[in-house]
């Protein structure tokens, strides 16, 4: 898997290389046919580099304007018949007539928890030091399930906080141990902007969330357009925690070498990253 970056980049070159046929022109002409071939690369490229996530960086944010514009929903159908409609309409109104006064209460796991995370805060001093994020599944329900889902797996113990962008964000949820790869949920609608101390589902497209995370350093609202929904904030001081983390390897750790060997390729080429030594659910 590449970097985040250097795909947006390789998007942005290739979009820039296509030419748009004139509009004076009464059939294809031989630059049309190269603005075909190039749209095509650029599609088979969407589609094929998948696996990677990331949170982009502000300054791609214009790059990834043609990937956002995709997620447009398709356009209701119109009824051509009165009657059809009017039949509709009264259906639902009996719908609502009948489950008026009927809502239950908000049930157990829709209420807010805590997460406290230990953490190992890397460097040459390598101290320990914890911190606690309170998820809100009201936000954005799929995304706090999975997190859940994971925490109550281990999936999050032992590993790197693997890329480390200061005024940005702090990046993780490759595991220790090369595991499986996990199925992708389907994204949540955006309802908390990505302010400083949130925490994120990372991805590399529409509905590919699987276990990455990343913690917003600032208020990343432009990434409120592209889709990244946060599900959780980092609580009283735990931010000063999170800035702790080691930052001196960037985003130089490879995503597909540490998903291929986990800690293994960490210890041996990254020794002094930060590291979550345990994840665990308050009750």
């Amino acid at each position: 898997q590449d970097s985040a970056r250097s795909h947006s980049d390789h998007l942005a070159r290739r979009g820039k290389s296509a030419m748009v046929p004139q509009a004076c022109r009464p059939r294809w002409s031989r630059r049309g046919t190269q603005l075909l071939a190039s749209v095509a690369a650029i599609a088979v490229a969407i589609t094929v580099i998948g696996p990677i996530s990331f949170a982009t960086s502000p300054s791609s944010t214009d790059r990834n304007s043609a990937a956002a514009a995709t997620r447009s929903a398709a356009e209701a159908t119109k009824a051509t018949n009165s009657g059809a409609v009017l039949g509709r309409r009264l259906a639902v109104t009996g719908a609502s007539l009948a489950t008026l006064g009927s809502a239950s209460p908000a049930k157990a796991e829709d209420q807010p928890y805590d997460i406290v995370f230990e953490v190992n805060l890397g460097g040459e001093s390598k101290k320990p030091a914890s911190f606690t994020v309170k998820v809100h599944p009201e936000w954005a329900p799929l995304g706090a399930e999975q997190f859940k889902k994971l925490v109550q797996q281990g999936w999050y113990d032992d590993a790197g906080i693997f890329r480390v962008v200061p005024g940005f964000v702090a990046q993780f949820g490759l595991p220790a141990k090369a595991q499986p790869r996990l199925p992708s949920i389907k994204d949540d609608p955006v309802k908390v902007s990505n302010k400083k101390g949130t925490l994120v589902f990372a991805t590399s497209g529409p509905n590919t969330r699987t276990s990455q995370l990343f913690i917003n350093y600032r208020d990343n609202v432009f990434l409120d357009r592209q889709g990244f929904s946060p599900f959780a904030e980092v609580l009283g001081d735990g931010m000063k925690v999170v800035e702790a983390f080691y930052s001196g390897y960037g985003e130089k750790p490879n995503q597909g070498a540490i998903t291929m060997q986990g800690n293994t390729y960490l210890d041996d080429k990254f020794p002094l990253m930060t590291k979550i030594t345990k994840a665990t659910i308050q009750p």
